[in-house]
């Protein structure tokens, strides 16, 4: 509240007092809590079940996965397209298994990632209100730097003008 009224204060070119600026100090010390580790909280507050969707769906959206199912389907459609048909288990042109297990695959990791990528959305949510926490907390502290400097500009001014007094009237 006094924070506030400072700000009015020097809206309206007001100077502060020595009292007010100390109760505005703290009062800001008072606001002044220590900075919480946000993804520190968001990482022990995960059970056993998040924490593996979340290791699902980063390792599923990577290169390495998308990889890993490119050349095992050009392997299973150029063997099943290629080897001689007594070798080959999934005849062309319907590949049936393939299509069957790519989306069984499909339907298990759906929802999976669906999941992971909730948890990850809380998780940049959390990050991005502490983030504009801090900026606050920055802002409110910039301004009692700003005011306190001030206010020492105001202090060399009054100890200058008393020292060019005194040297006038020593003259």
């Amino acid at each position: 509240m006094l924070l506030i009224m400072v700000q009015f204060r020097k809206l309206n070119g007001d100077k502060m007092n020595e009292k007010e600026y100390k109760k505005a100090f703290e009062e800001l010390k008072k606001l002044r809590k220590p900075i919480s580790n946000v993804n520190i909280k968001h990482r022990e507050s995960l059970s056993k079940l998040e924490k593996i969707a979340i290791k699902v769906t980063e390792g599923v959206g990577s290169m390495g996965f998308f990889l890993i199912i490119f050349v095992w389907t050009l392997l299973w459609l150029g063997w099943n397209t290629m080897a001689p048909k007594e070798y080959g288990f999934d005849p062309f042109p319907a590949f049936v298994l393939w299509l069957f297990i790519s989306n069984m695959i499909q339907l298990f990791l759906m929802p999976l990632i669906m999941i992971g990528q909730n948890l990850q959305g809380r998780h940049a949510e959390r990050r991005a209100e502490s983030d504009f926490e801090v900026n606050v907390r920055a802002e409110k502290e910039i301004e009692v730097i700003l005011l306190h400097l001030e206010q020492q500009n105001d202090l060399i001014l009054k100890i200058l003008d008393s020292i060019e007094k005194n040297k006038n009237n020593q003259n």
